[in-house]
C-alpha cells in the first residue's frame, strides 16, 4: 500500500469540501467508505468541460484519502443513455448514423475504423487513458451492465410501484415557468442546457403519457429504440405493455424479468444516489431552474430512502479563442488533446486552483506559454518558501495524489523556450540538444530525456496549434538590401551586438546583451534598470528588436531573441547580420 501523503492545510476550496463531506458521510453512514460520484455520457468526444465533472470530486476524494479515510470515487458511464443525435465533425461517421438515434449508446456502431465494439466504448477509451495519465483513481460503473444484468431490478419495480408519488413531485414543476433572466444574462444555448443537466439529456421526457405516468422506458424489442410508450402496467404481476412509435412493434413483458430498458433520467439519477449512498457529487450550472434534474432529484431521492448529495454547482470551462464546448459537436478539445500539449500537472492545476463555480479557460494558443510561466514561477515560490498557503495547496494537488507524485520532467526548462527551439529546429534532435545545452553553459544538458516530456508537449503544440504563417523560418541568406539601407545608428547597434556574442553566448548573457545595446547607444550602462532610463529607451529597444527579427527571420516578431540567436548559432548569426 502506498504511504498516505500528508493532507494540505484547510486553506482552499478542496479542503473545505473535504471537511463537509467527511462530516456528512459520518452522519449518513458511520464507519463506511466515503462515496463521491461523477457521471459521464460517452455520446461523443468527452471534452474538457466534462472533465470538471470528474476533477471536482477527484480532488475532494484525494484530500480525504490524504487524511487516511477510505473513499470511493464512482464514475458512472452513462452508456445506456439514448443516442440523441449525430455529432458534427467526428471522423468515421456520416449521416447514416442518424438511423441509430434512440438506441442505447452501446448498441450504436463505433465510427468507421475504430477498434472498439460500439459507440460508447470508442469514446470512453480516450477518456479512460487521460484519467490514468492525470492520476485519477476511480471505480467505473457501466450503466448498460447495471441495467441489462438486472442489478437495478428492485429499484425499477420500486419506482413503478411508487410512480404516483414520483409523478406528484414532477407535477409541481411541469407548469412552472423558468425564473426571469437577470438583466444582461445571455440565454443558454442547447449545449449549455445539456451540460447543465449532468449526464442525462435535459430534453428527455419524464415518463408522462396519455396512458398515465410511468418512470420506466423500454428499448424496443424490434428496432432497439426508446421511442416507446408504456400503455399498461400491473403492479401485482409486473406485466408491462408498450408500443413503439418508430416501427409499430408492441409487446407485453414481465418487468420482474425484463432488462431491456431504464428509468427516465430524472428518476434514474436520484435512484443511483440512494443505491450507491453518494455523499458528494457536483452538478452543472442550470440547477436553479424549476424542474432541473438536480432540484427534482433532491425530492425524488427520498422516495428511494436516500438523501441528495452535497456538492457545488460548477461553471463552464472554455478554450482560449474558441466558443463554449459541447460534447455533441465534433472538434471540441478533449483531455487527450490537452495532454498532447501540456503536462498532467499543469492541467490538474488549472482545475485545482479555481473554485468550481469559477469559470476558466484552457489555452491552446499562445496563452499556454504564459500559463507555463506562471506555473514555473509558482514552483519557484514553493521551493523558496514564499508561496501563499492557498497557492501551495493547489500546487500540491497538481503535482500528485495521495498515492504519490505524478511522473515529471526532470529538468523543466521554460515552455516558451522549448517551443521556440522546436519551432526553429523543426524537431531535429541533434540541433535541439546543441541549442538547449548552450542555454546554460555551466550546466549543459546531457540528454533530451532530461527535458521530456515537456519538450515533446511543446513540440506538439508548435506542430499542431501554431498556424504555418506564424512558424519561424530562418533566412538562408542575408537581407543585403536592408543591410545597405541602415543608417549609422543601425549599423552601430549590429556591431555592438556582434562584438558581444562570444562573451555572452548563453541565455542569460544574450538577454543582457540584446536589451543592453540600445542602452549603451544612448549613453547609459548596459545594466541600467528601467527606473534609471527615459521612456525613449523602450522605443529604441523595440526598434532594435524589429531590425534583428527582419534580418534573421524576415518578420517584425518571432521567438524571444536570446533563444532565437542561440538556435541560429553564432556563425549563421554573424552571416545574416552582415559581419
Amino acid at each position: 500500500m502506498p504511504i498516505v501523503a500528508q493532507s494540505t492545510e484547510t486553506t482552499d476550496w478542496v479542503s473545505r469540501y473535504a471537511d463537509e463531506v467527511i462530516e456528512e458521510s459520518e452522519r449518513r453512514a458511520p464507519g463506511k467508505p466515503v462515496v463521491v460520484a461523477s457521471g459521464l455520457s460517452p455520446s461523443g468526444p468527452i471534452h474538457l468541460g466534462n472533465l470538471r465533472e470528474v476533477m471536482t470530486p477527484h480532488l475532494v476524494a484525494d484530500e480525504i484519502r490524504r487524511r487516511g479515510h477510505v473513499v470511493r470515487h464512482l464514475i458512472s458511464w452513462d452508456d445506456y443513455d439514448r443516442y440523441r443525435k449525430v455529432p458534427a465533425g467526428v471522423p468515421g461517421i456520416d449521416d447514416s448514423w442518424a438511423e441509430h438515434i434512440g438506441k442505447p449508446l452501446t448498441s450504436v456502431p463505433a465510427p468507421a475504423g475504430s477498434s472498439y465494439p460500439n459507440w460508447a466504448e470508442h469514446f470512453k477509451a480516450a477518456m479512460t487513458k487521460s484519467l490514468a495519465e492525470l492520476g485519477v483513481e476511480y471505480d467505473g460503473i457501466s450503466q448498460t451492465e447495471q441495467y441489462t444484468s438486472g442489478v437495478y431490478r428492485d429499484q425499477v419495480l420500486f419506482a413503478m410501484r411508487h410512480r404516483g408519488d414520483i409523478d406528484a413531485i414532477l407535477e409541481q414543476y411541469r407548469t412552472k415557468k423558468s425564473p426571469a433572466k437577470k438583466q444582461g444574462q445571455k440565454p443558454l444555448d442547447e449545449a449549455e442546457l445539456e451540460a447543465a443537466e449532468g449526464s442525462g439529456a435535459a430534453a428527455e421526457d419524464d415518463g408522462s403519457s396519455d396512458a398515465g405516468y410511468f418512470p420506466y422506458k423500454p428499448y424496443c424489442g424490434s428496432c432497439e429504440k426508446d421511442l416507446t410508450t408504456v400503455t399498461a402496467y400491473d403492479d401485482e404481476t409486473t406485466e408491462l405493455t408498450y408500443t413503439c412509435s418508430a416501427c409499430g412493434f408492441s409487446e407485453t413483458v414481465r418487468l420482474n424479468e425484463f432488462n431491456r430498458g431504464k428509468l427516465v433520467w430524472k428518476v434514474d439519477w436520484p435512484m443511483r444516489w440512494a443505491y450507491e449512498g453518494v455523499v458528494f457529487e457536483p452538478s452543472g450550472v442550470d440547477h436553479s431552474s424549476p424542474g432541473s434534474s438536480f432540484q427534482v432529484g433532491g425530492q425524488i431521492v427520498g422516495i428511494f430512502g436516500g438523501k441528495q448529495p452535497i456538492g457545488p454547482m460548477y461553471a463552464f470551462v472554455g478554450i482560449s479563442g474558441m466558443a463554449k464546448m459541447s460534447s455533441s459537436k465534433g472538434g471540441v478539445p478533449t483531455p487527450a488533446d490537452a495532454l498532447q500539449i501540456m503536462e498532467p500537472q499543469l492541467l490538474r492545476w488549472l482545475y485545482a486552483r479555481r473554485r468550481p463555480n469559477q469559470s476558466f479557460k484552457i489555452a491552446f494558443d499562445q496563452e499556454i506559454q504564459r500559463l507555463y510561466d506562471e506555473w514555473d514561477k509558482l514552483e519557484g515560490k514553493v521551493t523558496d518558501g514564499s508561496v501563499l498557503p492557498a497557492d501551495a495547496a493547489a500546487y500540491t494537488r497538481a503535482v500528485g495524489t495521495a498515492a504519490g507524485e505524478l511522473p515529471r520532467t526532470p529538468r523543466p526548462m521554460a515552455y516558451r523556450t522549448l517551443a521556440s527551439v522546436a519551432d526553429i529546429t523543426a524537431g531535429a534532435e541533434d540541433q535541439t540538444l546543441r541549442i538547449l545545452s548552450e542555454l546554460d553553459p555551466d550546466n549543459p544538458l546531457g540528454s533530451l530525456d532530461e527535458v521530456r516530456p515537456r519538450l515533446d508537449k511543446a513540440e506538439t503544440w508548435i506542430n499542431t496549434q501554431v498556424p504555418a504563417e506564424e512558424r519561424t523560418v530562418v533566412r538562408d541568406e542575408p537581407d543585403t538590401e536592408l543591410l545597405k539601407s541602415l543608417d549609422d545608428q543601425g549599423r552601430e547597434s549590429l556591431r555592438l551586438l556582434l562584438d558581444g556574442l562570444d562573451a555572452n553566448w548563453s541565455l542569460d548573457g544574450l538577454t543582457h546583451l540584446v536589451y543592453g545595446v540600445p542602452k549603451v547607444q544612448a549613453g547609459f550602462p548596459a545594466d541600467a534598470t528601467a527606473k534609471e532610463l527615459p521612456a525613449e529607451i523602450k522605443v529604441a529597444q523595440r526598434t532594435f528588436f524589429a531590425l534583428l527579427y527582419h534580418l534573421l527571420v524576415g518578420r517584425d516578431t518571432g521567438p524571444r531573441l536570446p533563444t532565437l540567436l542561440l538556435a541560429v548559432g553564432q556563425d549563421r548569426v554573424r552571416k545574416l547580420l552582415g559581419a
